[in-house]
Parts: C-alpha cells; structure tokens; sequence
C-alpha cells in the first residue's frame, strides 16, 4: 500500500492503529542514501569535542530510555513538537502554535510549513500522527504521560489534532521530550538504533557505543544553520582523565560534571565553569508505610524540624539551594515551602518527648555509597536529640535497590529529576507508601485542570499539602556545572542534565 502523506486523515485511533502495521511493511526510499552518507568509523575532524561520563547504548531513543539518549540527541539530532527553554517554560518547536479548547480536551497544533528529514523526505502532520501511534504501540518509555487519548488527526498538512478522552494539562510538556519526536513514517523500517533520520539542526556522523558520538551539521537544516560543522561526545568514566583532558586541551567543553570535578577546574586558565540551575531535588525520603516509625505524622514532623535543611544546602557543593517541598523552582506549580519547618531543636525534642522511651528507640537510615558523607551529616543532626538513634547502612547499589523494594527502610536519601515528578506522593503503592486520601484528591484535582494557570495553582496547594503533613524532608535542588574553553561560546549552562542544545556551540 503507497502511504500518501498529503491526504490522509486519521480520524480514528482504531484506525492509524491499523494503518501503522501496514506502514511496517513500506520499502524504504532514500535509506541506501542515509546508509552511504556517514559511515562508522568517519575520521572527520570535529570542530569542538565535548566530554561525557554516559553514552547511550543506542540511538533509538523509542527503546534506550536512558538520560543520556535524550540530553544528546534531542534538539541536536531529533526535533520534538514542542520544546523548552533554559528556564524550562515551554516553546515552540515543530509545532509553531498551539491551541487547547476551553474544555482541555481538544489541542490543535499548528507544524512549521517546508520542513524535511535529514534523507530529503518532507515532513509534515501525517508523520506527526504516525510518530505519536507509535509511542503508543511500542509503550515507550513513559507513554502514560500523553493521557487519555481518544483520537489524533491531520486534516491537512501543517495541522496535528489531538483529542483527549480527560483533560491531560501536561500533554504539550510531553510533547517536548521523547514522546513529542516527529519520524519520518516512510522509513519506518530504518535501523534507528544506529542510524537516525530526522530534522534536526545536525546528523549522526558516527557513533561507537561507549566511546564517542559524532554529529555533522545538516546544510539542509529548515532553520538557522549549526554553528559547527563537527560536535563529537568523548565518554570518559574517570572523572581525573576527563579532568586532564579538560586541562590539556585534549577536550574544549565537558557537560554535565560533577561539583567536585567543576571545583577542582574552577580559577584554570583558560577554562570557565558555568552553573545552571536543574529539577533535580535531592530529599530524605520517609518510608510512610504502617510498619514504619514514620507512619506517625508526629514523628515526621519532628524530624524535618531536627534536621538542619538550609544547613545541609549551604554545605552543598551542588546544591543551589534549600528546597522545603516537592516541586523545584523551574517546576509549574513551585512555591517557596521552607519556611514550614525550620530548623528548631526545641520544637522537635518537645515533639519527640511526647513517645514512650520504649516506642521511638532507633531509626533505619538506609543509604547507597554516593549518599554516604550526607546520611552522616543527617545521623548527627537527628543524634543531638536523647531519642532516636540512627543505624546508619551503607550498601551496594544492587543491595540499596533491594532494600528499597522490599520496604525494609525508614529513612534514605535520594535524588527526584523531572517535571511533574511530585505526583509520585499522591500513589500509595509507590515506595514512599505515603496514603493521604487529601492528597491524592489534590493531586486529581491537579491533572484535570483545563489551562495551565489551574494546573500551577492546584499543584501549588498540592505541594503544600504534602509539605505540611511532612510526607518526606525535601533537602535542596541541585544545580548542574559546565566547564569549557573560554574559546567556546554558544553552549546552554541550565537543565543541561535533561538537554543540551548545541546548534549556536563554536569555537573562536
């Protein structure tokens, strides 16, 4: 069957569903030419070489689900329908406008007109529909995240419809990560996981699986021209080598590093280090489950007033700053929550004077090895208090992950990245086992708001909620650090943990 992709219409999901399997079988045009045009192994000099400490095992982001497939394709490689800006507000992308109905159960996108995939295949709305099937068909990764869809269409070329069955206020958020990909559905057969064929300001030159990844700049490029003719990713898994690197000249840019790595390079010569703020909160996550000493609501909220947040922040190398809810400040919905809980000694004795010396013994502080020198920052702060002790554990990340599942743990510290990831204390069946029926109708009332004003100010009050009833101790927010070249200019420094936009990245 010849897919035309100038008059199709689906107007039934049950139908593209169906139309999808047929388009399995399509021969692929122009692929020998996508084949032939970089080969592995390309010994094309780069314009500027960036240093990584993770590399993707593949390049189909649909199954390598990893941070690292995302942060280095997208907005290189692939174009997504929507996009986000370093301050991660939504922006357009492919789709130049969008429109949600009153109602939110209707959103009309509009595409950019003249747009082709890096084989020289138009892209148009037909394409925009079969990528977003696919997502469905295939469960990638997340998938849950664009709603209840009840049917997608493209009356005409440069239009995307998309009907919900129930408001979904984060379904344009969606849309400007891997599920908002456009493929080009007449390569549908393409070996992705080598190859990519897509609209992006660059093309794959070359990729060796945990070693490197060349992109060459695409002079068919519907925008602004890359910058650079030659950007390749270096993994290196030893932060000194990669320091060395940095030092030698060896490398102009490496991004995302450790604080201690950005530390140790800060006052170089020749080098700069830049901070960018990230989502990424860092927390002492409370085991809420009945089994649990913090079961007690009394007991949680002595804690988070033990324990000395801002403190802890301030010493941080890589924390940006205190952070007393569940939303970070680039998150729709943050409000400023450490004033809930400030650090008072007095306040949290007289709280945990109210137990039986027999009832509030020891506390399990369960950590991995990365989390180490802060659980005994935590443990000496709770031990200032007559009552509990803390039993601190140290374990293997095989062991931690165990431990975790199991819910055999009271207290951990953790890491949250990702927008919307506060939704997490509303399930009572996530490892947290926090059960608060207010909130889980909080959280509800959030995700069926029709705009995104309701949707911020709901999970504003959502946040809130939960900080109140102490359902766990949020730390801080980390910040990200790039360090390069003072030659290099054009590089993003904020939520490059997420994405990393290279397309104006040069070399004076």
């Amino acid at each position: 069957m010849q897919h035309s992709k100038r008059n199709n219409t689906w107007s039934k999901w049950g139908i593209f569903l169906g139309v999808a399997v047929a388009l399995g079988a399509l021969v692929v045009v122009g692929w020998t030419f996508m084949q032939n045009q970089f080969q592995p192994g390309s010994s094309l000099d780069a314009d500027v070489t960036i240093g990584i400490d993770d590399m993707p095992q593949s390049l189909d982001i649909r199954s390598d689900s990893s941070a690292a497939a995302e942060r280095l394709l997208v907005d290189n490689v692939y174009e997504t329908l929507v996009t986000v800006d370093q301050d991660n507000k939504l922006q357009p992308g492919l789709a130049t406008s969008w429109k949600t109905s009153d109602d939110g159960l209707t959103v009309t996108l509009t595409l950019q007109s003249g747009v082709t995939f890096s084989n020289g295949h138009t892209l148009d709305a037909s394409d925009a529909v079969w990528s977003l099937q696919q997502n469905v068909t295939n469960k990638v990764a997340d998938v849950d995240e664009l709603g209840d869809l009840a049917s997608i269409t493209n009356p005409n070329a440069t239009t995307v419809v998309i009907t919900l069955a129930k408001p979904n206020p984060m379904l344009l958020r969606a849309l400007s990560g891997r599920l908002g990909i456009v493929y080009d559905s007449e390569s549908s057969s393409a070996d992705y996981q080598r190859k990519a064929i897509a609209s992006g300001p660059f093309t794959v030159a070359d990729f060796q699986p945990g070693h490197s990844l060349k992109l060459a700049r695409s002079d068919t490029y519907h925008g602004t021209k890359a910058a650079s003719n030659i950007v390749e990713f270096m993994q290196y898994s030893d932060a000194d080598a990669l320091s060395k690197a940095l030092t030698d000249g060896s490398l102009d840019m490496a991004a995302p590093v450790s604080a201690s790595t950005a530390t140790g390079l800060n006052g170089k010569d020749g080098l700069t280090v830049k901070e960018g703020a990230t989502t990424d909160k860092v927390l002492l996550a409370y085991n809420n489950g009945t089994d649990s000493l913090l079961s007690d609501e009394q007991v949680r909220k002595a804690f988070r007033y033990q324990i000395d947040a801002a403190g802890i922040a301030s010493a941080q190398p890589d924390a940006a700053g205190a952070l007393g809810g569940p939303i970070s400040p680039p998150e729709p919905g943050y409000e400023d929550l450490t004033g809930l809980y400030p650090h008072d000694e007095n306040q949290a004795e007289q709280m945990f004077s109210y137990f039986g010396a027999q009832y509030l013994t020891t506390v399990n502080l369960v950590v991995p090895e990365e989390y180490r020198s802060l659980a005994e920052t935590i443990k000496q702060q709770i031990e200032r208090q007559p009552r509990p002790t803390v039993n601190l554990e140290v374990l293997s990340d095989e062991d931690y992950a165990k431990r975790i599942k199991d819910g055999k743990w009271e207290l951990t510290v953790m890491s949250m990245d990702g927008t919307d990831d506060a939704g997490i204390f509303a399930d009572p069946d996530s490892m947290f086992h926090y059960d608060h029926t207010e909130a889980q109708q909080a959280y509800a009332d959030a995700r069926a708001a029709t705009n995104n004003a309701d949707y911020e100010a709901r999970m504003k009050a959502y946040a809130r909620l939960i900080s109140e009833d102490a359902a766990s101790d949020w730390l801080y927010t980390r910040k990200c650090f790039t360090v390069a070249s003072t030659k290099v200019s054009g590089y993003p420094t904020s939520m490059i943990n997420r994405r990393m936009p290279l397309a104006g990245l040069t070399v004076k």
